[in-house]
């Protein structure tokens, strides 16, 4: 039989449901990416983000038929269960992992459509491993209602409408959480800078000043 070249989520869950392994490997393959890199990078440790992971695919498998098409898309119903999933995680660990020193979470580097996150990053961009791994961690510093929209919105590349679905709450809430979520990303890398980097900024700041 052939297959539709582009098939709806709707679709491959109904194959999915009805015994299709194949429907459940290209959703997986759709969507594993996503969500590791949303757990990732909100909880700083790979462990968890493959143990949550697994969990949403397996909540998908029990739970289907709770899928519905017009709150959203299949991935933002997915990352909605990997956050429930995690918060509860953490919730019962009540701890955070710093992200490892080096190479990017996914191995690669995080991608940015955040006009102020890039911005940070180009700013910094004189040592460049270095400068992710700042981001990283201010990111996991950020109040976790803060970090989720700038994970979303700016790392994960998802629109407003994507992250409000995940997120369950309003279009305006995403803008003014994300608003405040990337001034407060600022003033952590600020924060994280070297002694010596602040020196220099300061002094900087007073030449310009006279």
């Amino acid at each position: 039989m052939v297959r539709p070249i582009t098939e709806t989520d709707s679709d491959l869950l109904r194959r999915m449901c009805a015994g299709d392994e194949e429907a459940f490997r290209t959703i997986y393959r759709r969507c594993q990416g996503p969500v590791y890199r949303f757990v990732l990078h909100m909880s700083g440790s790979p462990a968890i983000a493959e143990d949550v992971t697994q969990d949403v695919f397996l909540t998908l498998i029990r739970d289907a038929g709770r899928f519905d098409p017009s709150r959203g898309t299949l991935p933002a119903y997915l990352l909605g269960i990997g956050r429930n999933l995690l918060l509860r995680r953490l919730e019962k660990e009540r701890v955070f992992v710093a992200f490892p020193e080096g190479s990017a979470p996914d191995g690669s580097e995080p991608k940015n459509n955040g006009e102020h996150a890039h911005l940070v990053v180009a700013a910094l961009d004189p040592v460049r491993n270095e400068t992710i791994g700042r981001v990283r961690q201010a990111v996991l510093s950020l109040p976790e209602n803060y970090r989720e929209v700038v994970v979303l919105c700016d790392l994960q590349e998802m629109s407003y409408q994507e992250a409000a679905a995940v997120l369950r709450c309003a279009l305006g809430t995403v803008r003014s959480r994300l608003h405040r979520g990337r001034g407060l990303l600022i003033e952590k890398l600020r924060e994280f800078r070297k002694p010596g980097e602040n020196a220099v900024v300061g002094k900087a700041k007073s030449a310009r000043n006279r």
